[in-house]
């Protein structure tokens, strides 16, 4: 956390505003709705998208009241994403805590994600650009089809690098992109700097999810074994799809195994193991480097300031985190 409040230092008074509003633009009096609106409010993360927007608007001129709206918008997407991928996945946590959907059922947990939805697609009106309107519209249809592609992918076990890359763009990639622009526009910048800072989140978003997926090959502190749900569900994520590549003879043997979904706890392990053995995390974060490397270069177009280095940061922990 204190890498957090390093990074977060030139905009902490507009992340506090940021957190003000977020937490007024949810209010109902519908009671249950506000019961879930309440547990959506005790369990957030650590606003990484928030601080995409704040921190590009203010490397780019400075921090709007459009812009604070416009991180308010993009969280309140982004967790109506998470709301809706736990039900399709029929996830039961979230951070570590039960989700919306196992404390209510699916039924609430559908409606709630859509209620964050429609108010983040209220938001987007009331910026009064219809750059960003037709940003958020875009992003709103790019994450249901990078989801529903994710879906697809793994049901007909699809072993293909760039298909991987594509589920990526559309579910991560285009969300951070679209912070890093929308923050980027907010802050009157210029088209040259807005196409910059659309390139730089996407770079970031290809690192996010690559190093969430190579979460999944190691152990979790709380179970002491690799937790491999991407695999139990048939993802087929990038270690594994670089150790199916090299890895020979052998390779075939899990080629089989995933195609026929055989993903019994042992055999989950072993396909962790194989993946590793066969240099699948070391390729996995050698192409994470790549975007990184990529996303830093692209920042040195914006102007020297605390923010941009913040940014940097910000891209510096994206690659390093713990979790």
């Amino acid at each position: 956390m204190d890498e957090i409040k390093h990074i977060v230092q030139p905009i902490a008074a507009e992340l506090e505003r940021f957190n003000e509003e977020f937490a007024s633009s949810l209010r109902s009096q519908t009671n249950l709705l506000q019961a879930a609106i309440d547990k959506i409010l005790s369990s957030t993360g650590k606003h990484v998208r928030p601080m995409l927007v704040l921190l590009t608007a203010k490397a780019c001129g400075k921090v709007s009241g459009h812009s604070i709206n416009a991180a308010v918008l993009l969280e309140l997407l982004h967790t109506a994403t998470l709301i809706h991928d736990d039900v399709i996945d029929e996830t039961k946590q979230r951070r570590g805590v039960p989700s919306l959907n196992a404390i209510f059922d699916n039924r609430i947990a559908v409606l709630v994600g859509d209620y964050l939805l429609s108010t983040a697609l209220i938001r987007s009106i009331h910026t009064g650009d219809l750059r960003i309107v037709s940003i958020i519209s875009s992003l709103g249809r790019d994450l249901s089809e990078g989801e529903i592609k994710q879906l697809e992918t793994a049901e007909e076990s699809i072993l293909d690098e760039q298909c991987y890359l594509q589920v990526i763009k559309k579910k991560t990639a285009t969300l951070l992109s679209a912070c890093m622009e929308i923050g980027a526009i907010s802050a009157g910048a210029s088209d040259e700097l807005i196409v910059a800072c659309r390139k730089i989140g996407e770079c970031l978003g290809y690192c996010f999810q690559i190093k969430d997926d190579i979460f999944d090959y190691f152990k979790e502190a709380q179970i002491g074994k690799p937790t491999g749900n991407d695999i139990r569900e048939g993802k087929v994520t990038l270690p594994l799809l670089h150790a199916l590549r090299q890895g020979g003879g052998e390779a075939e043997t899990y080629r089989a195994m995933i195609l026929r979904k055989d993903f019994t706890e042992e055999h989950v392990e072993a396909l962790i193991s194989f993946a590793k053995e066969q240099g699948g995390i070391a390729y996995a974060e050698q192409q994470m480097q790549h975007y990184y490397e990529m996303a830093i270069e692209a920042l040195q177009q914006l102007p020297d300031s605390a923010a941009r280095l913040a940014l940097s940061h910000l891209a510096d922990f994206i690659i390093h985190r713990k979790k």
